[in-house]
């Protein structure tokens, strides 16, 4: 217990709260029913398409905190405690609050999009949107560092991403756009944000 208790006093604090809140969610919802269930998803905030552009635009926001079970929640917040951890000890909580949101919120954009293009409807809903747009924020301050971010090399999260996405592609009820969205919102986001400044030693 003492090692857990270090290990949650050393995360950043804006990176945990969030990790926080998205557990805090799924408990919430797995009390009041079937976190598996589209249905009972699509009615706390999940995102579909139709509905989005029927007005209920809160679904870009929401959708980013709902996890279909625990393997979906276990997956996104073990690679958000580390790399959120990192993108935050660089750029500070409030630039850090915004890649995350934005990017999770443009990945959401891309997937509605994308939904009504091809007429594809589904319901979806995760954090791994955000958590591209964080992998794309480190990338970004990667390559502006002309090498190595703490423990994390360009070559490293690029082929990070590149396997994500891969395995989206190979595995079924994955929201390839919502990731390619986030990834490129977040690289985007960290240049407006942090292109002329200098990252914080890691």
């Amino acid at each position: 217990m003492e090692e857990i208790r270090d290990f949650i006093r050393s995360r950043q604090k804006m990176n945990l709260l969030i990790v926080a809140a998205n557990i805090a969610v799924f408990l919430v919802l797995s009390i009041l029913g079937d976190t598996e269930d589209t249905q009972f998803m699509l009615a706390h905030g999940a995102e579909f398409a139709p509905y989005v552009v029927q007005g209920e635009y809160y679904r870009l926001a929401t959708s980013m905190f709902l996890h279909f079970g625990i393997n979906h929640l276990f997956s996104n917040m073990l690679v958000l405690i580390f790399l959120g951890d990192t993108l935050e000890q660089c750029v500070g909580k409030a630039r850090y609050l915004l890649i995350y949101l934005g990017g999770g919120i443009f990945g959401n954009v891309v997937s509605a999009w994308f939904a009504l293009r091809t007429r594809d409807f589904a319901v979806s809903a995760g954090a791994s949107g955000a958590v591209f747009a964080v992998i794309g924020a480190l990338i970004f301050l990667v390559i502006r560092g002309k090498g190595k971010l703490g423990d994390y090399s360009g070559q490293r999260l690029i082929l990070m991403a590149v396997l994500s996405v891969l395995q989206g592609l190979t595995a079924g009820g994955v929201d390839n756009c919502a990731h390619i969205g986030g990834i490129a919102a977040g690289f985007v986001l960290a240049f407006l944000l942090c292109g002329r400044r200098r990252q914080k030693s890691v």
